[in-house]
């Protein structure tokens, strides 16, 4: 055994209470039926024209309900005439590969069989305008050689930044939509200049492309489809910072303000656009957006399987588990980096042989604390808010909210031989 080893086997992990958070659980039973409410509005009937054919856009992220939300809209428009087809629009995701692309988006079951219509991808791109200051609008070609576009997307606060638009409609049109090429055009005045560039990017595509629909997705804290909307390409600048509005009014968080640990389960591109979303834990790439928990030292124990490898925002964190470098893909990641110039969220932590070891080192390296002393919190995910596990010292905290609900007694953590969370 190793002097480390040696230095983390005495390092005492406190005892754990699980804990409910209760959020607005209000959401859609029936979300196919809401789907085709939207489809049937006449000003939304009004932008499908029979012959035409019209391309929809599948994200990266792991939104509820994608495959069925995208197989209604593709009815919706068969019944209308129309010719819908489905591509991957993830920026420079899944490898930056069109095979890559649509492997993320099997993951999440969108196929040709489910939803009822061609799935195809390219990573090649089409010129179709210029900003002001002379910069390229690039998008999908395949999107650019359609009749019309339907940008569906969920609308979320962004992880980056603050504005008018954050992720929703508008950033699949000019992120998304862009593939790698497009994307990189709208980082590379950099993460400072993301916000402002892609609301003028997805300006110009609605005035240079045609853009039918937009389908805006809202989920609530416990990850479940809170509100869906179809917007006329006319009606998304308007309506969708009012749903970005009630997107945030419904976001999960961490309802304790502090904690000297936060251990998280898992990461991945599934979860969020950065592995782990900040507006939970509180690591933000850019000094002047804030939010999430003020954690003095964060560990992350493994990744999701959806996210294939991808491991952005790992570098935001200050422990992992080998087990996380293990799993990694750099062809699946570095794009991304080389795409947004941020790079930040690809390195890679202080790592530990075993998660038992990723949690001691993670306290013994908060300071100003001996680890007796230290509190902990530990997350599934970052989209899992409804419970969560804190350390037996911040229960006098928890009692202090009314929506915090202790469910059991403090228990040691149960690691397994190889040192790994039971």
């Amino acid at each position: 055994m190793g002097s480390i080893h040696e230095m983390l086997k005495n390092i005492p992990i406190p005892r754990m209470v699980p804990v409910r958070q209760v959020f607005d659980a209000s959401h859609i039973h029936d979300v196919p039926s809401a789907v085709k409410a939207e489809m049937a509005r006449k000003e939304v009937r009004e932008k499908i024209q029979p012959g035409k054919t019209y391309a929809i856009t599948a994200g990266s992220r792991g939104i509820n309900n994608l495959s069925g939300i995208i197989r209604e809209v593709v009815s919706a428009i068969k019944e209308l005439g129309g010719k819908p087809f489905v591509i991957p629009a993830m920026g420079s995701h899944g490898g930056s590969t069109a095979q890559g692309q649509l492997d993320v988006i099997r993951e999440y079951g969108v196929t040709e069989e489910f939803v009822g219509c061609p799935v195809i991808a390219t990573m090649e791109v089409t010129k179709i305008g210029e900003l002001d200051d002379g910069r390229s609008i690039l998008i999908n070609r395949l999107a650019a050689e359609a009749d019309g576009i339907v940008s569906l997307n969920r609308i979320k606060a962004h992880t980056a930044f603050r504005g008018r638009y954050e992720s929703g409609v508008m950033k699949m049109l000019t992120i998304g939509l862009g593939c790698q090429a497009g994307a990189e055009v709208c980082h590379r005045q950099g993460i400072m200049h993301l916000g402002p560039n892609v609301e003028k990017f997805a300006f110009g595509i609605l005035k240079n492309a045609n853009v039918a629909l937009g389908v805006g997705i809202i989920e609530n804290a416990y990850d479940q489809t809170a509100m869906i909307r179809v917007m006329t390409g006319e009606e998304i600048p308007d309506t969708e910072p009012e749903l970005l509005k009630i997107a945030k009014s419904k976001m999960s968080k961490i309802k304790l303000d502090h904690t000297d640990v936060l251990i998280v389960d898992k990461i991945g591109k599934d979860i969020s656009g950065e592995g782990m979303d900040p507006n939970v834990s509180g690591r933000w790439i850019v000094p002047n957006v804030k939010g999430g928990i003020d954690a003095a030292r964060i560990g992350i124990l493994d990744i999701t399987d959806e996210t294939l490898g991808n491991f952005v925002g790992l570098g935001m964190a200050d422990t992992c588990s080998k087990r996380v470098v293990e799993r990694i893909s750099r062809e699946n990641t570095y794009p991304n980096s080389l795409t947004s110039t941020v790079t930040e969220l690809c390195k890679i932590p202080m790592y530990f042989d075993t998660q038992k070891e990723t949690i001691q080192a993670t306290i013994k390296m908060t300071p100003a604390k001996s680890p007796n002393e230290i509190t902990m919190i530990r997350i599934l995910n970052t989209l899992a808010m409804d419970t969560i596990w804190v350390s037996e010292n911040l229960l006098e905290e928890v009692k202090k909210h009314e929506d915090m609900i202790i469910l059991g007694k403090p228990e040691e953590l149960v690691f397994d031989a190889n040192g790994d969370l039971i």
